[in-house]
């Protein structure tokens, strides 16, 4: 898999959009993670000034390389609202941000790069390109997905937007080089009202989702379910205090290294930031065999 090297126009060109390059009115940055310092188990702001900032970002995800950043923002928000999708890249060790299109979909990458998804859609990279949208298929069409994430094997989980919050999690897998129908997660997952954008584990050992249990009022938190030797899914836990508050924390997703656990929080009217913690929290939570 060969990524981009030389700059990120080539990568953009198959959007077919004018990027922006907004980069002389930010900060260098330079280093791993935006040159961002590392948390510990106790959550912190991600890039406060430059991803996390007053307004309204989400869904951060690194490429596999670590040298490629997604997310989506909402700008002129006083003014002209709207929502665009950017990517910061490394280039010589520094970062540099360009903005890709308006927003489609909450894009998430496979674990080894090669695609990109955007709800029922998504598109594959064809060397320093990306190839036009394609779908999913027609199991599901009739499904509003809102976030899509993959682990090694192919195998896909994805969530349902409903104004009721009565959405299920599913899961698709690859038989014989073909993408079966979307199996509902069980109930130890699909419990509860407005679960959403599942994260399922590279290996499958785990699928990390938001929802609510046991609260009368509207207020996302973190759930993880652990595979069990037999193959069944574990009984939800509950991410602990460090992580869950009275505001609501969701989209979770660890980063393609394996060490921090990325995820939006709401901390204030119209304001959502990215929070990051080490992925250690989730072994803390691991049954002991």
């Amino acid at each position: 898999m060969k990524y981009l090297s030389a700059s990120t126009a080539l990568l953009l060109m198959s959007f077919a959009v004018n990027a922006s390059n907004p980069d002389e009115n930010k900060p260098t940055l330079e280093g791993p993670y935006l040159g961002q310092t590392p948390p510990s188990l106790t959550p912190k702001t991600f890039a406060p000034g430059i991803i996390s900032t007053e307004g309204w970002e989400y869904g951060v995800v690194f490429a596999p390389n670590m040298k490629e950043l997604y997310w989506v923002r909402e700008v002129n928000a006083d003014t002209d609202p709207k929502q665009e999708f950017v990517v910061y890249e490394q280039l010589n060790n520094k970062w540099h941000e360009r903005v890709i299109s308006p927003r489609s979909g909450t894009p998430t990458l496979s674990t080894d790069g090669n695609t990109m998804f955007f709800g029922r859609s998504y598109k594959e990279r064809i060397g320093d390109n990306w190839s036009d949208a394609k779908r999913l298929g027609p199991d599901f069409e009739d499904i509003r997905i809102m976030r899509v994430t993959a682990s090694d094997a192919g195998t896909i989980a994805i969530d349902e937007a409903t104004r009721e919050g009565d959405g299920m999690l599913r899961y698709s897998r690859i038989i014989d080089g073909k993408r079966e129908a979307p199996i509902p997660f069980p109930k130890e997952i699909n419990t509860g009202q407005w679960n959403a954008h599942p994260f399922i584990a590279s290996d499958e050992s785990y699928v990390i989702w938001d929802g609510q249990r046991n609260n009368a009022e509207r207020n996302a938190d973190l759930f993880i379910s652990f595979k069990q030797e037999d193959g069944l899914w574990g009984e939800a836990i509950k991410f602990g205090e460090e992580i869950n508050t009275g505001s609501s924390e969701f989209a979770a997703q660890v980063t393609p290294d394996g060490k921090y656990l990325f995820f939006n929080r709401n901390v204030g009217p119209d304001n959502t930031d990215t929070f990051w913690v080490d992925a250690k929290v989730i072994e803390k939570l691991r049954p002991k065999k």
